[in-house]
Order: C-alpha cells, then sequence, then structure tokens
C-alpha cells in the first residue's frame, strides 16, 4: 500500500479551485475563506499539501492560543524570531507581508474563539490584503456567524463533503494494487467516510489477501472485514490460510 500518495478526492478539487479563485480577487474584496467539515475528510492533510506547493503560511492553533500567541507561531513559519510585545510581532507580520505577500493558513481556527484570537486574523487581512484561509470542524461555521463583522468578509466557505464512491475508487486505485469489485466499492462507501479508517481497512485487508492469495476482494468479503478489528483475527490467518472466508467475520459484527 502507497500510503505516500496524496489522493485528490473531490473535497481537494473543490479547494484548489477556491485558492486559485481567492488569489485573482480584486483588492477591493476582502481575501478571506472558511473551510470546515467533519474530521476524518482530509482537511489538514489538504491544506499542509496545498501550503507545501505554493509556499504559503500554515499554522494550526491550539486551546490555550491568544492572540499573541498566534502572531508568533505565524513568525516561526517566516523563520523571524518572535518579540514578546504583541505590537512588535503584529508591526513585523505586517511589514513581511506587504513586502513578501503570501498565503496564510490557519488550521483548528475553533480554538481561536476562546480568547477572541481570531480577531488578530482580521488586523492582518485588513492591513495586508493578504489571502487568509481558516479550517475548523463542522459547526465552525456558526461560530464565526457570531462575528458578523468578520463573518461578512468571508468571500466563501467551502464545507468538506463525506466521500462518495468516486472518492473511494480513486483512493484505492492510488493506494493499493488489490482489485475491488463495484459492490465492494459500494459497501466500503456506505461503511467508511474516514480517511485514516480507509487506510487502516486498506491494510488489514492486504494482509488477508496475501495470506489467502486474494486478488480481488468483493461485498462478501468486506462484510466480514469492514468497522471489525480484523487485526484481532489476524494471527489466526497467518497460523493457517482460511478455507472459509466466512470464518473471519467477528461475532456480533456488522454483515
Amino acid at each position: 500500500m502507497n500510503t505516500k500518495t496524496f489522493v485528490k478526492t473531490k473535497n481537494v478539487k473543490k479547494f484548489v479551485s477556491l485558492m486559485d479563485r481567492l488569489k485573482k480577487l480584486p483588492p477591493n474584496i476582502p481575501k478571506l475563506a472558511l473551510v470546515y467539515g467533519s474530521h476524518g475528510l482530509g482537511k489538514t492533510k489538504t491544506l499542509i499539501w496545498w501550503a507545501t506547493k505554493n509556499d504559503a503560511i500554515y499554522v494550526r492553533a491550539n486551546n490555550d492560543m491568544t492572540q499573541n500567541g498566534l502572531l508568533k507561531e505565524i513568525m516561526l513559519d517566516l523563520n523571524i524570531r518572535p518579540f514578546h510585545s504583541m505590537q512588535d510581532n503584529l508591526d513585523e507580520i505586517l511589514k513581511y507581508l506587504r513586502q513578501d505577500p503570501k498565503i496564510l493558513i490557519v488550521d483548528e481556527v475553533d480554538y481561536l474563539f476562546n480568547k477572541n484570537a481570531i480577531e488578530i486574523l482580521r488586523d492582518i487581512q485588513d492591513n495586508t490584503g493578504t489571502p487568509i484561509v481558516l479550517s475548523g470542524m463542522g459547526v465552525v461555521d456558526t461560530k464565526i456567524a457570531r462575528y458578523k463583522h468578520f463573518d461578512d468578509r468571508l468571500y466563501k466557505k467551502l464545507k468538506f463533503e463525506h466521500y462518495n464512491e468516486d472518492d473511494i475508487r480513486e483512493i484505492l486505485n492510488e493506494m493499493t494494487d488489490l482489485s475491488f469489485t463495484d459492490d465492494a466499492i459500494r459497501y466500503l462507501a456506505s461503511r467508511t467516510n474516514q480517511f485514516r479508517k480507509i487506510v487502516q481497512t486498506l491494510d488489514e485487508l492486504e494482509k488477508i489477501a496475501e495470506t489467502n492469495n486474494l486478488t480481488e476482494i468483493t461485498e462478501d468479503i468486506l462484510k466480514g472485514k469492514i468497522n471489525e478489528r480484523i487485526l484481532t483475527r489476524l494471527s489466526i490467518a497467518k497460523a493457517a490460510p482460511v478455507k472459509n472466508l466466512t470464518e473471519c467475520r467477528i461475532t456480533g459484527g456488522n454483515s
């Protein structure tokens, strides 16, 4: 399994399109965008992938982050030694971004509402015009709506949706040499919507396939595997190839 492959799902493609439009906005339109959605849909991985490819600033908020703490994280990403004073840090960031514009991506912005740290981002955008992308969990759009002066400046809100069959097929094609039947892909799409769970399932299936000389995964095989802890039975499978794949099912699992 190729775990280093970055799969361009529909969410990734929508994000790339958003970033292209955000960069091309005229100066009179605030360049602020919000990306949100449930965990496990690849938001953070997408943000880091795009930031790396486009020399953008990427910072990740945390539960105790203040306005000055956020400024210091931005400066560290810019390889600038932070000052003690919040105003000095802000001035230095504004100076840098005016001379060398970079897109700023802030992940886990849900934490920035605890101490109103999010307000400093509006100051940065207003004073530099630099595009800023905020990313958070599924309810962050309702949180930010309480900050009317901030919410009004948002150019676009992009919600990461759950994977569909096309996404699952793309992930499988990119990450494994195993072949999956159409009914297996539909079943997987109906049961698994987190990228890390898909990766875990693939890892387990590849081990089972190797043990039992399988080259194709069907829905019947998946029904004995998905949403179950195959690794708890893997030692048995390794000890003796399974003659009947239904024997691998865990009692009480989904069928």
